[in-house]
């Protein structure tokens, strides 16, 4: 259905609540700001943790994402600060994030090969190499400054920089379908602090590869050189739990199936950190309808019941659609529908994309990867309630038609919704029309055939 229900274009930055939802309260969000205030200004993590917990309590990750972004744009703290004031701010917030986002079986996150349960596999596997490999080593070098025990740290850390291929596909296939939807201010900062992790990362390497050479001016000694590394890799583990708590919570909310399969798709051209995925995430699709012959050698759809003027369903015969009012091939008929001005899209009964045109300038673009899926799974969880209740009035009888419209770019869209039914009245699908009408708007006068 139409990305007007999804409130893409209207419906302005991110909330991370649904439409018919509470606010939060605006005294609570202000506190929020005064406490991230307070840090920036020099007070202590402790002092301001225990307030925090006494005047605020639990927060959702949708204030987390409201206050960064607020942090930016209201109070005029630049980015970079915020970026200084991420690893503060979220010691104080662990222990109180809503814990609302536990996922239940059979949920996206728990599906391998979803990117979300790829970011998760990986993090498992950062872990592993941070508390329990480079602990073991880093003690080891602590103990003894040996040449194969900084081989051993400068294997660890070659490792640990696969990391920036995590960090490359958060970065550039998830932020940009946040973006989308009016989510800057988290996907800056977040975006600035992996950076700064990289350059750690590197730092090291540089110091491990160049450690005690007979030429270098100033040697690092090991003690700096273990404390870079322990500040490094709690930014690692820090961000872990920042993806785990609150960006990819935050993405489940937002992104639509279709924006996860593509994510999906495109994720091995960037590359995978440490662990591949387990297999090829590939969501589940309702089986295309069959065609039964009756007695008579008509042709109706499985499990359909006859209907209509013509009885049945009209037969398919040597690539010719016989129905009752002419007769076209198939290549007709494709060819007819993607020419017309419009875009069509139709669900069947069941809530199944079966069909959509594909003309040259499609208004809202469409894959064919949405063919065989609930229209449910082609629009962010938060608007799908409105999906269920235009549905459930066509299928009730309450309503044939919703007209929408809307102002788009350089367009003036214009979408209906049409209740698609037998002769017996019996509901088979929804069709969409989805109109660019702004030309017909312009027009003025008039012009005859022959003129």
């Amino acid at each position: 259905m139409s990305e007007l229900i999804n409130n893409r274009e209207a419906r302005g930055p991110y909330t991370g609540e649904q439409p018919d939802s509470h606010t939060v309260n605006a005294q609570r969000q202000d506190i929020l700001k005064q406490l991230i205030k307070e840090l920036h200004d020099g007070q202590s993590v402790n002092d301001v943790k225990e307030r925090f917990r006494e005047a605020v309590g639990h927060i959702s990750v949708a204030e987390i994402s409201r206050l960064e972004q607020a942090l930016m744009e209201e109070e005029g703290i630049p980015v970079s600060e915020v970026q200084r004031l991420c690893s503060v701010h979220a010691e104080m917030f662990k222990g109180s994030i809503d814990d609302i986002h536990r996922p239940a079986a059979g949920a996206p996150e728990e599906q391998p090969g979803h990117p979300v349960h790829t970011f998760k596999m990986e993090n498992r596997a950062i872990e592993r190499l941070v508390q329990f490999t480079l602990s073991l080593h880093m003690d080891r070098f602590r103990r003894e400054q040996s040449e194969s025990h900084r081989i051993q740290l400068l294997e660890d850390m070659n490792l640990l920089y696969d990391v920036d291929k995590h960090y490359s596909r958060k970065e550039n296939l998830l932020f940009p379908f946040l973006e989308k939807y009016g989510i800057h201010g988290p996907t800056q900062v977040m975006w600035g602090v992996d950076d700064g992790i990289r350059l750690g990362l590197k730092e090291i390497k540089g110091l491990l590869t160049g450690y005690a050479a007979v030429d270098q001016m100033e040697p690092v000694s090991a003690e700096d050189l273990l404390g870079l590394m322990e500040r490094v890799l709690q930014e690692v583990t820090d961000m872990i739990f920042k993806e785990e708590h609150i960006l990819l919570p935050m993405a489940l909310e937002t992104l639509t199936e279709d924006e996860w399969l593509q994510i999906a798709r495109e994720s091995a051209e960037i590359g995978y950190c440490l662990v591949p995925p387990e297999q090829e995430w590939i969501p589940e699709r309702a089986p295309e309808p069959t065609l039964q012959q009756n007695a008579d050698g008509a042709s109706t759809e499985a499990g359909a019941q006859p209907g209509g003027a013509e009885g049945n369903l009209s037969p398919l015969q040597d690539g010719l659609v016989r129905m009752g009012t002419g007769i076209l091939s198939i290549h007709q008929l494709e060819t007819m529908l993607n020419h017309l001005p419009v875009d069509l899209t139709f669900i069947d009964e069941n809530d199944v994309v079966r069909y959509f045109s594909h003309g040259k300038e499609r208004i809202f673009a469409r894959t064919k990867a949405v063919i065989g899926r609930t229209v449910q799974n082609c629009h962010p969880p938060q608007s799908v309630h409105v999906v269920n209740e235009l549905l459930a009035d066509f299928k009730a009888g309450r309503k044939d038609a919703e007209d929408f419209w809307i102002p788009l770019k350089d367009k003036f869209v214009y979408i209906r919704y049409f209740a698609v039914r037998d002769a017996e009245g019996t509901y088979m699908g929804t069709l969409e029309f989805t109109q660019n009408i702004k030309p017909i708007q312009e027009l003025s006068g008039q012009k005859r055939i022959l003129s």
